[in-house]
């Protein structure tokens, strides 16, 4: 993935050249989907469970409701392309509400790692609960048995694909022509499911990180030329969404490392707490960031997701630093100090 000899060839050449260029390595460990056996051995009130809330509705949508919040992470496309998947609809078919607390079941939201692995998990057993129930109904009013029936594209179908009902003509039945309905049967087209974990108190996703940079020994500017990211997240529910998650967090950790630093005077007073004077990374500073995934997913659950959101944060200052110190090694030096600003990679030179 990083053509490292290549990298090590370069690496020495440019050392003629006066020009310090480093790799540096992490391998990290993330605790995602925990358990509400973590926090209750230490007395802590925390939900670690999360509800999904799915039902057909008369116009033959499906409507879905999460205690997890959209926060730009993408969890509603997650959550809709779970319940698509399950019910062999286009996404534009699945409607999804979160956020509102007097509409959702509860459960804990939006925090460690955990909106796929819990609250994806959930909504799958809820999706998995309607599609049985619908195809019970349908069953009961086309006079066959449930395995002989399945659903394709928004139509109840016969084994080979034939269709036989829609699932519009199904909702509208329920709701507005219950007297076609045997007396005995009692349609649901609702169903609501929780999911916590249960056999560990954590989920954990592990990966590797490597970041390549360039140290000016006259000014002591550092820059990362290149990153690269293998992590194995489980069940990658929807690739494009979770490398931008992986790369967010490594922006953040590359912050971290080279940038972010709340400075205070003698007397306690935070001297740059505007965003005119606190750094955080650019554009400009910015690598190409490259993502690459091996997937083994948890036997915690069905879905098999594991989270991936704060992966990057805690892989990529260990990575930036490892390279910063592989740049420094012929010069006998080295920092251990975040973020390593200018001023601290010149005074570890020597030069101020």
């Amino acid at each position: 993935l990083m053509q490292y000899d290549r990298l090590r060839a370069d690496q020495a050449s440019l050392r003629e050249k006066g020009v310090h260029r480093g790799i540096g390595f992490c391998s990290m460990v993330e605790v995602t989907n925990p358990s509400p056996m973590f926090y209750g051995i230490g007395g802590a009130p925390i939900a670690s469970q999360d509800g999904a809330t799915i039902r057909l509705d008369a116009g033959g949508a499906i409507q879905i409701a999460s205690s997890v919040t959209e926060q730009g992470q993408g969890t509603n496309t997650i959550l809709a392309q779970i319940a698509a998947g399950v019910f062999g609809v286009d996404l534009d078919r699945v409607r999804v509400k979160t956020g509102d607390t007097d509409v959702v079941p509860y459960g804990g939201g939006t925090w460690a790692s955990r909106g796929a692995g819990i609250g994806g998990e959930a909504m799958l057993q809820a999706a998995v609960a309607l599609k049985d129930q619908v195809l019970d109904v349908a069953a009961s009013i086309l006079q066959t048995t449930r395995g002989n029936l399945d659903i394709r594209g928004g139509q109840i179908t016969d084994p080979d694909g034939s269709e036989r009902m829609s699932l519009s003509d199904l909702a509208r039945t329920v709701y507005y022509r219950g007297n076609e309905l045997p007396s005995d049967l009692k349609p649901e087209l609702i169903a609501t499911r929780h999911y916590r974990v249960t056999d560990f108190p954590f989920v954990f996703t592990n990966g590797a990180m490597a970041a390549h940079v360039e140290v000016d020994t006259d000014t002591g500017i550092v820059r990362v030329l290149d990153f690269w990211a293998v992590e194995d997240c489980g069940r990658v529910l929807n690739p494009l969404l979770v490398d931008e998650q992986i790369r967010g967090g490594v922006v953040q950790g590359i912050g971290g490392a080279l940038f972010e630093e709340c400075v205070y005077s003698e007397d306690g007073q935070m001297l740059n707490a505007s965003m005119a004077d606190y750094l955080v990374p650019m554009a400009a500073e910015m690598p190409d960031i490259h993502v690459a995934h091996i997937e083994t997913p948890t036997k915690t659950s069905v879905l098999g997701a594991k989270g991936a959101g704060e992966a990057g944060t805690g892989g990529a200052p260990a990575a930036v630093l490892n390279a910063v110190n592989d740049a420094l090694r012929p010069l006998g030096t080295s920092i251990w100090q975040m973020p390593m600003t200018p001023e601290r990679i010149l005074k570890a030179l020597g030069v101020v």
